[in-house]
């Protein structure tokens, strides 16, 4: 058998978060809190656009999308880590690990891809309003969502079928809360030149091309607001701009700092904290960023509530 393709262990194990038995019910009941805030919040927000007609035009169709992608992307990694705090094995299986590690990148990707999408949606409704109605129909959305979908999908099936040719020897311990790919990669026994390769060519395309083209899109953005004579007309504008761009910094800033480094430089320790960070504390911030700074979305949420 080829031993590109072969591998000696049938588990790993997540050594999670933290060691320290006395700090495992402090980190469950944390991780639990913030994961049942992240769920609701976000299923929240797709309720109150689904309910609400008002919002049903494309900014809030993709709001909706990112809230759904947030749903999935804490869920791939977060349970199994807190049934793994109260276990004695805390074992993932070989293919449960590769089927972890393909849905995080493919929600991540997923949540890049919509990030972009939206700063897409800004610019039109800022420097061509005029033209926003033909420009953004359901039907270019649709088709917009379904490329953000297909194009997450493709970028995580690369990266999950390198990942399946390492070779994994004596030590399956992944010193990590998920199956991610630095601490994979780290503990194989094979070269990962491909794998880092890949990470630093098409990972960076990926990322940095759609951060690229958020930064254009608000470049232009900028440059209309500026032209707009009155105080009250620009902090109208750039208030429907806020709470993107605070998510697109929080997001891009850990996401950077985790991937876009050399393997050798990669600390286990800073690692996971600035993973925790977007994999975990992003989407539950997201849906109180969306809210709290958006006037329809909270008149929304008041009518739902006089309702019911």
């Amino acid at each position: 058998m080829d031993n590109i393709s072969w591998t000696s262990v049938s588990h790993f194990v997540l050594l999670g978060i933290s060691t320290h038995p006395d700090e495992q019910i402090p980190l469950f009941l944390l991780f639990l809190f913030m994961y049942t805030i992240n769920i609701s919040g976000n299923f929240a927000i797709i309720a109150l656009i689904i309910s609400a007609p008002h919002l049903h035009t494309p900014m809030y169709i993709f709001l909706s999308n990112l809230a759904l992608a947030d749903i999935c992307f804490t869920s791939t990694t977060v349970p199994k880590m807190l049934q793994n705090i109260f276990s004695t094995t805390k074992a993932i299986s070989y293919m449960g690990c590769l089927a972890q590690t393909y849905f995080f990148i493919c929600f991540a990707a997923m949540e890049n891809f919509l990030l972009a999408v939206m700063a897409y949606d800004r610019y039109i409704a800022i420097c061509h309003p005029l033209c926003y109605p033909t420009k953004l129909t359901r039907t270019v959305c649709a088709h917009m969502v379904a490329l953000c979908h297909i194009l997450s999908h493709l970028h995580a099936l690369l990266h999950t079928f390198l990942m399946g040719r390492l070779v994994f020897c004596a030590d399956n311990r992944i010193p990590h809360f998920f199956c991610d790919l630095y601490p994979l990669m780290k503990i194989s026994c094979s070269s990962t030149h491909l794998n880092t390769l890949m990470i630093h060519t098409e990972g960076v395309i990926v990322i940095n091309g759609a951060l690229a083209f958020i930064i254009a899109s608000y470049t232009f953005i900028i440059s209309v607001v500026l032209r707009i004579p009155s105080a009250k007309g620009k902090w109208r504008a750039f208030s429907t701009c806020g709470s993107h761009l605070t998510v697109v910094a929080i997001f891009y800033g850990t996401l950077t700092w985790v991937y876009f480094r050399p393997l050798s430089s990669y600390s286990v320790t800073n690692g996971r904290i600035v993973t925790v960070m977007y994999t975990v504390v992003t989407p539950m911030l997201n849906p109180f960023i969306y809210s709290l700074r958006n006037g329809d979305v909270k008149e929304a949420f008041k009518k739902l509530m006089r309702r019911m």
